[in-house]
C-alpha cells in the first residue's frame, strides 16, 4: 500500500511538472475538456436556480392569500379540479348533451369574514411615446399585504389614487415612457400619472399596466362600447385569506359551486394522486411524470453524454502522446533505473488525472462564476426571475468527475503504448516496429455489421427511430473501432501520389497509433454533420414538395380585424409607403349586428354570416343529420373511397390560404388581378353586382345563387347546432357566377363588390388589402413595415407569400463550420504528433539537398491526409443513419396513408413523397475545403528549418 502511494504520488509530481513545462499542449487539452464541464455546469447551476419552490410558486400566484378564486364557466354545475387549479371539468358528463357555459357569482361561495381582493385583466391600446401599444391592464390593489409577492416594485410606489397607474418595467422600456409620465387609451379621454414600475417575477416580458379596481376598465368599456367598438374581455379572480386556510376537502367543497381554488395549503401539501377525483375521471390523469419518458430522456441524455466524452478522447488521446512522445527519453531513464511498465503507465496516466482535475476546477468554478455574474441576463432571457442561487454539490461534483474520467480515458492508449516500448529504445529515440491489432478491427467489423443490422430491422420491420439510432451509434462505434486497419488500406492509393503526399500518406500508415485516433475524431464529428444535415436536406425537399403557397409569389395580405378596421387604411397606406406595391386591392368583410365587432361574433349586439351549403351540394360524408349521428358510419369503406375519389362535392377545395371569415371578401377587380384569376368573365360579373364563386358546393345549380346566413343571436344559434335544429337567420340570396374549372384562389371562397354588397342591404366594415409587388421586399422594408404597424397598436395579420423558406440553412452552416474547426483541430494534432516523430527524417532531408519547403510542405500533407481520410470515412458513415432515418418515416407515413385508404377517406391514390437527399454542398465543402484549409492552415504554421538540438552523446 505504502509502495503503491508513493509511486502514484511521484508520477503525479512528475506528470504535473511536464504539464508545466508545455503549457501550449496543456492549455489545448484543458480547454477541450474544461469547455463543455463549462457549459453543463452552467446549465445545471441555471436550471436548479430556475427552478421555484412550491412557496415561491405560490407567493408569485397569490401572494400572501390563502387562495385564489376563479369562475369555471359552467354555470356553477358541480366540478373536479387538480391540485394547482389549473385543470378542471364537470362532474357530470355531457356527452350528448349542451355543455354548460355560464358566469359564476363567485363572491357568493367565498367564506364569509374572509378578506377579499378583487384581480381583474382586460386590454387596452395604450399612448406611448412611439405611438400606441396593446397592453394588459391589472386592476389590483398591489400595495395591499395580501397582494404582497405577485408584483415586485422596482421604483415609486403603486397607485393610491384613481387617476394614478404602475407600469411594468418591460411596458417602460418598450413604450418609451418613465416613471411620472402619464398615458392614456385610445378612443378615452381620462388621462393617468405613472407613479412606479414594478415586474412579475415569473414574466418579467409582460407588458402590463396596475391600476386600482374600477379605476380604468370599467369607464374605458363604456367610452369604447359608446364609439361602436366592442369592449375588450374582462376576467375576474379573487384573493382571500381566511384563518386556518383552505384544504383540499374544502376546495372539493367550493369546486361543487363551479369555482376552481388554488390553494396554498394544498399546493404546499399536495394530495395523492388516488384522492383527486378528476385524475380517476376517464380522458384525465397526472401527466406530468412518466417512467417510460423519463427513462427516455436519461437514454437521450446518456448517449449524447457518452459520444461527447468519446470525442473528447479521440481528440485529447493524441496530445497525450505527443506528450509522452517527447517524454519517452524520461521515460527511458525511468525504466533504467529499476521502474516497472506500471510505473511508466501511471506517469502518462497521471498526465490524463492532472489534466482532467485541473479542467475539472477550472470547469466549475468558471461555472460557478459566470452563472452568478450573468444572473440577471439569464434571468432576463429565461424572462423569470430565479428562485435563488441554488447549487446541488453532488450535481456539480459528478459533472466533475466526468472530466477526470475523460481525462483518464484519453491517456490510457498513450500510457499503454509507452509502457511497451523497451528502454533502450525510449533512451535512444528509437520508434521501433509494431503491429496493430488484429483484433480490434474484427471486433470494429462485429460492430458494425450489428448496428447495421439494427438500424436495418428499425429502419424496415419496425417504426422506431430509437432502434434506428441506436443501430446507427453502434454501427459509427465499429467504423471508430477499424480505423487503423482503413487507415492501412488508404496507404495503398500512394503509389499515385506526389513526393510529399505520399511520404505524408506512408507516415500516416506506418504509424496508426496516432493517426488512427484523430481520423476517428474527425470520423465521429464529420459522421453527425453529415447525418444531420442529410436529413434536414431530406426533410426540406419533402416541405418543398409539400409546400402550398398562401397566396401567388411575391403577393402580400395585410389584414385589420379588430375594433371595426378603425385601422385598415393606415395599415393599407404603409404597406404602400414601404414596400414595391404593383397593384392593390382594398377589401372588407360583412359584418353583422354592430360594426365595431369582432369578426366571429359573440359579445352584446354582435353577429356573424355563414354561406348556405345547398342540400343537394353536400358531401354524404359530411351532411348534417337531425339526430347528429356520422353520416359516414352508413358507407362502406369502398364507397367512401369512391366518394373522396369521384364525387365533386367531397373534393371541392379553394387551396390554403389567407384566413378571411366565410372566405368571402368584399374587393373590387384589382382583386382577381392580384390571385392571378384570368377568367375574363370573372370581372363581368363583379361588375354586374354578382358573387364571383370559386367554390362550387356553394352555388345553388336551379336559381344560379349563393345564400348568406345573417345570425344576429349568436348564443341562439348555438343552441341550436348543439340540438342539431335549423340555425335561426335571414338568408340573402345573391346571384352568382361560377368560375370555371378549379382556378387556384388561396382559400379565397367568393368575392362580391362594396356596390353589390350595399346594393343587398349588407354592412361592411374595412378590413386591409392584397398587393401585388414588382420584386420581394427586402429586409430594411420589411423593418420599415414592421415598425409603422407597431406604432398603429393593432393586431395585423401580414402574409408575405416568398414561397418555401428552408429553415435549416443556418443549421447546416453551423455543422459544416463545426466539423470543419474539429477537423483542423484533431488534424493538427496529429500534425504535431507526426513532426515530433519525424524528426530525424526531416534532418535526414535536409542533410540530402531537400530544399527547406520540403518540411512545411509534408506538415501541409500529413494534417491534410489525417483530414481527408476522416472525412473520407465519417461522410460515408454519416449518411447511413439519416437514410434509415428517412425509411422509417416513410414506412410510418405510407402506413398511416394505406390506413386511410383502407378505410376510405383517402381520395388520392398518390403515395406520400419521402425524398432522401444528399446535400451535395454539405458534402463538398468537407471533402475538399475542409481537408485542404487544413493543409494550408498547418503548412503556414510550420516553420521551414527545424530548430538546432546538441549532439546526443552516445
Amino acid at each position: 500500500m505504502n509502495t503503491w502511494f508513493h509511486s502514484w504520488r511521484a508520477a503525479i509530481r512528475i506528470a504535473r511538472r511536464d504539464a508545466w513545462r508545455s503549457k501550449g499542449r496543456s492549455f489545448l487539452v484543458l480547454a477541450m475538456i474544461a469547455l463543455p464541464i463549462l457549459g453543463v455546469s452552467a446549465f445545471d447551476l441555471t436550471l436548479r436556480s430556475s427552478e421555484l419552490t412550491a412557496e415561491q410558486k405560490t407567493e408569485r400566484s397569490i401572494g400572501a392569500a390563502d387562495a385564489r378564486f376563479s369562475d369555471a364557466r359552467v354555470s356553477g354545475v358541480p366540478i373536479y379540479q387538480d391540485p394547482e387549479g389549473s385543470m378542471s371539468t364537470p362532474v357530470q358528463d355531457y356527452e350528448n348533451k349542451p355543455w354548460p357555459d355560464g358566469p359564476t357569482d363567485v363572491r357568493k361561495v367565498i367564506p364569509a369574514g374572509s378578506t377579499v381582493l378583487t384581480d381583474s385583466s382586460g386590454t387596452a391600446k395604450l399612448t406611448t411615446a412611439h405611438g400606441l401599444l396593446q397592453t394588459e391592464v391589472r386592476e389590483l390593489r398591489a400595495a395591499d399585504p395580501v397582494a404582497r409577492g405577485i408584483m415586485r416594485l422596482q421604483e415609486g410606489s403603486f397607485p393610491e389614487r384613481s387617476d394614478e397607474v404602475a407600469a411594468t418595467t418591460h411596458f417602460l422600456e418598450t413604450s418609451g415612457l418613465t416613471v411620472g409620465s402619464t398615458l392614456s387609451a385610445r378612443g378615452f379621454d381620462r388621462t393617468y400619472r405613472i407613479t412606479g414600475s414594478y415586474e412579475l417575477p415569473s414574466d418579467l416580458k409582460t407588458d402590463q399596466v396596475n391600476a386600482l379596481p374600477g379605476a380604468f376598465l370599467a369607464p374605458y368599456a363604456k367610452a369604447v362600447e359608446k364609439a361602436g367598438i366592442q369592449a375588450p374581455g374582462l376576467s375576474t379572480t379573487y384573493l382571500v385569506r381566511k384563518p386556518g386556510g383552505f384544504t383540499w376537502n374544502a376546495v372539493q367543497q367550493i369546486n361543487t359551486k363551479g369555482v376552481t381554488v388554488l390553494s396554498r395549503a394544498v399546493a404546499l401539501d399536495p394530495p395523492a394522486d388516488s384522492e383527486v377525483p378528476l385524475y380517476q375521471k376517464d380522458g384525465w390523469g397526472n401527466y406530468e411524470t412518466s417512467v417510460a419518458a423519463d427513462a427516455a430522456a436519461l437514454a437521450a441524455v446518456g448517449t449524447v453524454v457518452g459520444l461527447a466524452m468519446l470525442e473528447i478522447c479521440l481528440l485529447a488521446g493524441p496530445a497525450f502522446a505527443v506528450g509522452a512522445r517527447r517524454s519517452r527519453r524520461q521515460l527511458g531513464l525511468v525504466g533504467a533505473n529499476g521502474g516497472a511498465r506500471s510505473h511508466i503507465r501511471a506517469i502518462v496516466l497521471s498526465g490524463g488525472l492532472v489534466i482532467g482535475v485541473a479542467a475539472a476546477l477550472v470547469g466549475t468554478v468558471l461555472a460557478l462564476i459566470l452563472t452568478f455574474a450573468l444572473r440577471p441576463v439569464l434571468e432576463d432571457v429565461m424572462g423569470q426571475r430565479f428562485g435563488g442561487f441554488t447549487i446541488r454539490p453532488l450535481e456539480l461534483l459528478g459533472i466533475a468527475a466526468l472530466a477526470v474520467l475523460t481525462g483518464l480515458l484519453a491517456a490510457i492508449v498513450p500510457a499503454v503504448t509507452a509502457s511497451r516500448q523497451t528502454v533502450l529504445a525510449s533512451l535512444t529515440g528509437r520508434r521501433g516496429v509494431r503491429r496493430s491489432s488484429r483484433v480490434l478491427p474484427l471486433v470494429g467489423l462485429g460492430a458494425l455489421l450489428l448496428g447495421g443490422a439494427i438500424a436495418l430491422y428499425g429502419s424496415v420491420i419496425t417504426d422506431q427511430f430509437v432502434i434506428v439510432a441506436g443501430g446507427s451509434a453502434i454501427a459509427e462505434l465499429g467504423v471508430v473501432a477499424m480505423t487503423p486497419a482503413l487507415v492501412g488500406l488508404f496507404g495503398r492509393t500512394g503509389r499515385w501520389l506526389p513526393l510529399s503526399p505520399r511520404l505524408a500518406l506512408r507516415d500516416a500508415v506506418r504509424n496508426r497509433g496516432r493517426t488512427a485516433p484523430a481520423v476517428a475524431a474527425v470520423l465521429a464529428a464529420v459522421a453527425g454533420t453529415v447525418a444531420v444535415s442529410t436529413y434536414a436536406a431530406s426533410r426540406d425537399a419533402q416541405g418543398l414538395a409539400e409546400y402550398e403557397a398562401r397566396l401567388p409569389y411575391g403577393a402580400v395580405a395585410a389584414l385589420v380585424t379588430e375594433e371595426g378596421g378603425r385601422d385598415a387604411a393606415a395599415v393599407r397606406e404603409a404597406v404602400q409607403r414601404t414596400f414595391p406595391v404593383d397593384v392593390r386591392a382594398d377589401v372588407s368583410r360583412i359584418a353583422v349586428g354592430r360594426p365595431g365587432c369582432e369578426p366571429w361574433g359573440g359579445g352584446k349586439g354582435c353577429g356573424r354570416f355563414e354561406v348556405v351549403i345547398p342540400k343537394a351540394n353536400e358531401c354524404p360524408l359530411w351532411a348534417t343529420t337531425p339526430d347528429g349521428s356520422d353520416p359516414s358510419e352508413k358507407f362502406t369503406k369502398e364507397q367512401r373511397r369512391d366518394l373522396n375519389a369521384n364525387d365533386w362535392r367531397c373534393q371541392a377545395s379553394a387551396g390554403n390560404g389567407v384566413y378571411v371569415e366565410g372566405g368571402l371578401l368584399v374587393a373590387d377587380a384589382p382583386i382577381l388581378t392580384i390571385l392571378g384569376i384570368k377568367d375574363p368573365g370573372a370581372a363581368k360579373a363583379l361588375a354586374d353586382g354578382k358573387v364571383v364563386n370559386f367554390l362550387k358546393t356553394q352555388v345553388e345549380k336551379k336559381t344560379g345563387t349563393v345564400a348568406l346566413r345573417l345570425i344576429t343571436d349568436t348564443d341562439a344559434a348555438d343552441r341550436a347546432a348543439e340540438q342539431h335544429k335549423p340555425i335561426p337567420g335571414a338568408i340573402k340570396n345573391l346571384p352568382a357566377y361560377q368560375v370555371p374549372g378549379s382556378p387556384l384562389s388561396y382559400g379565397v371562397q367568393a368575392i362580391l363588390s362594396p356596390a353589390a354588397a350595399k346594393a343587398a342591404g349588407l354592412t361592411t366594415v374595412p378590413m386591409g388589402a392584397y398587393f401585388s409587388t414588382d420584386h420581394l421586399p427586402d429586409s430594411e422594408q420589411r423593418q420599415r413595415l414592421d415598425g409603422e404597424i407597431a406604432k398603429l397598436g393593432s393586431t395585423v395579420d401580414l402574409t408575405l407569400e416568398e414561397g418555401y423558406v428552408s429553415k435549416n440553412s443556418l443549421v447546416l452552416l453551423a455543422l459544416t463550420v463545426f466539423a470543419g474547426l474539429v477537423t483542423i483541430g484533431a488534424a493538427g494534432i496529429a500534425t504535431g504528433l507526426a513532426q515530433a516523430d519525424a524528426e530525424a527524417d526531416l534532418k535526414t532531408l535536409a542533410a540530402v539537398g531537400a530544399p527547406p519547403r520540403v518540411r512545411r510542405t509534408l506538415s501541409g500533407f500529413q494534417c491534410g491526409v489525417v483530414a481527408a481520410m476522416g472525412v473520407v470515412l465519417g461522410s460515408a458513415a454519416g449518411v447511413l443513419p439519416a437514410i434509415g432515418l428517412r425509411l422509417t418515416e416513410e414506412r410510418e407515413q405510407i402506413r398511416f396513408w394505406e390506413q386511410s385508404v383502407a378505410e376510405g377517406w383517402a381520395g388520392s391514390e398518390t403515395p406520400p413523397y419521402v425524398p432522401v437527399v444528399i446535400p451535395w454542398e454539405t458534402l463538398a465543402a468537407l471533402l475538399v475545403a475542409v481537408p485542404l484549409g487544413a493543409a494550408l492552415l498547418a503548412a503556414l504554421v510550420t516553420r521551414s528549418r527545424g530548430a538546432l538540438a546538441r549532439r546526443a552523446a552516445h
